[in-house]
């Protein structure tokens, strides 16, 4: 059964070449009917923090994915050393009690061992090692019985590296934690983890983890290596250069949708080779496959005016009218509690949302699209208020004969609004729209608005007639 992981490290916020990583194995896995499992690799002691694994909680579960399994690396230390020390038995491991303030030199080219340190005997070793001397644990690297280490990798083929350019790496530090080398592999070999799909800057590790889970005597899980995520200057996105573009909360509070945004990450580095771009989550499960995974780094264009991919943007807003109303509803909420809307309730917003849905890229810009409907337009161009070919005169008639036409109106829905109105322009012998632009810039503070009828309704009969009545006040 396919077992998959993501494991990511609280020494920093959730990126989104990380969320990238979890959005793959997660499609991965249920494509396969198989287990999607958490570990959170925190034995990193002095560069963990409770910030940064509280972002990843955040922005992972933002994604509304989710995963099967659970676990903490830091609850499994005594697996980790376990794992070290029977590799220790089996004469695959060394300890190494070169004080640690002493530099390795090596005139003659890189450190890959300590020969005095290789060389004793266990009699010597277990000596020292009683009597309290610091070591570290060492992986003796084979050099003279095997001469490479091959790695099928699905995304970059055959790889290999001369075991004798493998440094004799640590297992265990000189305080018995155990490296990222030996608690990752021990894990993925008690997790019976099948296949790791990571980014391509760990496939330089796979060859020490090949040897690792050859001395455990379990199988190597297969790997797939994933395509780095690039800015558009080549340079590798990282928060110090290029800022919270490069973070997955930036997108939340943006007003991205996220299945929208899971969608966008899919896209950098895989392709469904039908051309295909908006797809629902769905969809991405039966789509997806490792056969899809390019070698070549994605790029996320942005710029310091747009700091968001204009291809997130479009599937974002593709996503947006996709939504049912009930749902956009719900999910502008949030935006339109942070605007300052007071009066956004949840029945107030399903009336706008099919005024807005065509309006909006993201769920943030509620705060722009629709501030009219929450607050009254106080700053407008009064100049707006007259039509093409008209003059404040005009504008002022045909505000009057609005309010007229409208405070009597039997009902004030969208269609007996049309016709009223139409009537109206009709009988003060104004086109249509000289009589409905100064309208919808008095109750709305702009020309570029949702439809009026509509509009009308919404706001309702005395908010329209209120907002006519200041309107006139400035011509």
């Amino acid at each position: 059964m396919t077992r998959v992981r993501f494991a990511p490290s609280p020494t920093g916020y959730l990126h989104i070449g990380g969320a990238r990583t979890f959005i793959f194995n997660w499609l991965y896995a249920r494509r396969r009917g198989g287990t999607m499992i958490l570990r959170i690799d925190d034995t990193d002691v002095v560069r963990n923090t409770q910030a940064s694994l509280d972002s990843i909680y955040e922005g992972l579960r933002w994604l509304e994915l989710g995963w099967d399994e659970f676990y903490r690396q830091s609850e499994r230390l005594e697996l980790h050393r376990k794992a070290a020390w029977a590799i220790f038995e089996k004469g695959h491991a060394y300890r190494d009690f070169t004080p640690a303030s002493e530099a390795v030199e090596n005139p003659t080219g890189p450190w890959l061992f300590n020969p005095g340190m290789r060389e004793l005997t266990r009699a010597e070793s277990d000596r020292r090692a009683g009597a309290g001397e610091p070591f570290v644990l060492r992986f003796r690297v084979p050099r003279e019985s095997r001469q490479e280490v091959v790695v099928q990798d699905h995304v970059y083929g055959t790889v290999s590296k001369a075991t004798g350019d493998i440094e004799d790496f640590a297992l265990l530090r000189s305080n018995g934690m155990p490296t990222y080398h030996m608690a990752s592999c021990a894990d993925d070999a008690d997790l019976r983890i099948t296949e790791i799909l990571r980014g391509q800057e760990h496939l330089a590790n796979t060859f020490k983890h090949v040897l690792i889970f050859e001395s455990l005597g379990v199988e190597t899980p297969r790997t797939a290596h994933l395509p780095l995520l690039m800015a558009p200057d080549g340079a590798k996105l990282s928060k110090r250069i290029h800022g919270p573009v490069v973070s997955v909360t930036t997108y939340r509070d943006a007003g991205f949708l996220p299945h929208a945004f899971v969608n966008f990450l899919s896209l950098l580095g895989w392709s469904p080779k039908n051309d295909r771009e908006k797809m629902s989550r769905e969809e991405l499960v039966e789509l997806f496959s490792l056969d899809g995974i390019n070698r070549s780094n994605a790029i996320i264009n942005f710029t310091a005016e747009e700091p968001f991919d204009p291809k997130a943007l479009w599937l974002n807003a593709e996503h947006l009218r996709s939504l049912h109303h009930a749902e956009l509803s719900q999910r502008l909420m949030p935006y339109a509690e942070k605007a300052g809307f007071a009066g956004a309730t949840p029945d107030k917003l399903r009336a706008i949302a099919p005024l807005i849905q065509e309006r909006m890229r993201l769920l943030g810009e509620v705060a722009t699209v629709a501030d009219f409907f929450f607050l009254e337009p106080r700053s407008y161009d009064p100049g707006e208020l007259i039509p093409q070919k008209g003059d404040a005169a005009m504008a002022a008639g045909a505000l009057r004969k609005s309010k007229e036409i409208l405070s009597d109106l039997p009902a004030f829905d969208h269609a007996t609004l049309e016709s009223a109105l139409r009537a109206a322009a009709a009988d003060v012998k104004l086109k249509t729209g000289q009589m409905f632009q100064p309208v919808r810039v008095a109750v709305c503070g702009r020309k570029n608005a949702p439809p009026l009828f509509e509009t009308l309704e919404a706001l309702g009969r005395d908010t329209v007639l209120a907002r006519i009545d200041f309107a006139l006040g400035l011509l």
